[in-house]
């Protein structure tokens, strides 16, 4: 059926079929929601031009998500995501282009929900059967490369095991060279050593390999020179695995800049295409929010005031995105009191400094509610790392290795590690260390998916907590 590798070799022909396979998706949902709302096939002009309309932005838009690029290694939730959001994207601009010039009312809103949605069952079971297709090829035996790693040590057994553990990218490692027979011990006992690396140039000669994999430590340039001086009549492709084991890494890529190829260590993942969405989730919702809740901001702020002399308020300097300072809003809870030497003292259970009625707010994280006001004037998200104070960032961030990676995102009224329980008082350095592995891990792993369940779970045991005092 397929010859070892074909898809691989001809992805030059295959991919420019995918934008063209989920226009003729959605083209062909819009025609069928059509004829489910209207019953009939013939599509008049108004309606023809929407779904073309989609299919441009399709042909503009998706490309940006990454959706077309090569699938292994990457998971099928990852890609699915991806195409939700492109999907929820195009749709989302359709119908704010529609209201912007005036035209909604032409259409049926009946129609635009079946095309919204059966375009994304399509486009999602359109992934699930191609991956399914790739995964058999790939357990079969086909369409899979043969690789090679190059080198031992730590750097080396990382390599081999994550590519012995995940056979489903269809990357068949063949065994290992090494540099002397002195490594022969350092090698994973379930890789068959092939050979020192000076044979490496031989071995290509009479066996088929697709791929070999470069496992050699920076710090081993001259090897490193020898082997691609080894390689360079070699048609093979050729990686270089960066090592990069010990580095706690954020977001890693590699760009081009002048001409220069530039690895990427500790970046922001929002950028891009991924910075706007992340720009509409927060006005829309915040927006949204605040209409909703107005009129309970309004009765707590009579509560703070009657519950003690002082501001409605509490105003204090947080440090926000990259590390610049921004002030956020909470209805007051404390008594109005001043502080020592610029020092914050967090709130701690049965702090005399809380009022009744901040008693209350803070059980329930109401006091919270303004911060939705921050979110509106860009200080800060819905969702990302919780904001400390100026004090204690500066105490920590020489406590706590990449305490400060946190700030590659807006701070959030609430977060990964807010929903894992981790919030009020930090009495113990071991708190605090725990509550930055779950910020770093969300600036990892961000998608709008990922904010959008962090919400979800809010609603559902995030607002009362035993640690919210």
């Amino acid at each position: 059926m397929f010859r070892r590798g074909f898809i691989q070799a001809n992805s030059q022909f295959f991919s420019p079929l995918m934008p063209l396979v989920d226009a003729a998706l959605v083209a062909a949902s819009g025609w069928l929601a059509y004829f489910l709302v209207h019953a009939q096939w013939a599509l008049s002009d108004q309606y023809l031009f929407v779904i073309l309309l989609a299919c441009f932005l399709i042909a503009i838009l998706f490309p940006g998500f990454q959706l077309y690029e090569s699938w292994r290694g990457e998971s099928l939730e990852k890609e699915l995501k991806k195409i939700l959001t492109a999907w929820g994207t195009v749709a989302a601009l359709l119908v704010l282009l529609g209201a912007a010039i005036k035209i909604t009312a032409v259409y049926s809103r009946l129609w635009m929900s079946y095309w919204f949605a059966v375009s994304g069952i399509l486009l999602i079971s359109s992934r699930v059967a191609l991956c399914s297709l790739l995964y058999w090829l790939r357990f079969q035996g086909l369409n899979e490369s043969r690789v090679i790693v190059a080198g031992a040590g730590e750097l080396a057994d990382t390599v081999t095991d994550r590519l012995l553990n995940n056979r489903w990218i269809g990357l068949k490692l063949l065994g290992c060279f090494v540099e002397s027979d002195g490594n022969l011990e350092d090698c994973d006992r379930r890789v068959p050593v092939l050979g020192t690396l000076n044979r490496l140039a031989e071995f290509l000669d009479h066996h088929q390999v697709d791929q070999i994999w470069l496992a050699i430590p920076w710090s081993q340039q001259k090897t490193i020179d020898q082997v691609l001086c080894e390689l360079r009549h070699s048609t093979v492709d050729i990686r270089m695995v960066p090592d990069l084991v010990s580095y706690r890494l954020l977001n890693t890529s590699i760009t081009e800049i002048a001409g220069l190829p530039v690895l990427n260590l500790s970046t922001s993942p929002l950028h891009g295409i991924s910075r706007l969405l992340k720009l509409i989730e927060d006005a829309t919702l915040s927006l949204t929010i605040l209409l909703l809740i107005s009129p309970l901001m309004i009765l707590i702020a009579i509560g703070v005031k009657l519950s003690s002399p002082g501001p409605i308020f509490f105003r204090q300097k947080r440090h926000g995105y990259d590390g610049r300072e921004v002030e956020i809003w909470k209805f007051r809870s404390m008594l109005v009191h001043q502080e020592e030497d610029d020092k914050v003292t967090q709130a701690t259970r049965n702090d005399a400094r809380i009022t009744v009625f901040g008693g209350f707010l803070r059980n329930t994280s109401l006091d919270e509610l303004p911060q939705f006001i921050n979110v509106l004037q860009g200080r800060m998200s819905i969702v990302g790392p919780r904001p400390h104070a100026v004090v204690h960032n500066n105490y920590y961030k020489h406590q706590i290795e990449h305490y400060m990676l946190r700030h590659k995102v807006k701070p959030g009224i609430t977060g990964w590690a807010q929903i894992h329980g981790l919030r009020g008082e930090t009495d113990t350095l071991e708190k605090m260390r725990q509550r930055v592995e779950y910020d770093l891990y969300y600036i990892e792993n961000w998608s709008l998916w990922f904010d959008l369940k962090i919400i979800y779970l809010t609603l559902l045991k995030g607002f009362v907590n035993p640690n919210a005092y």
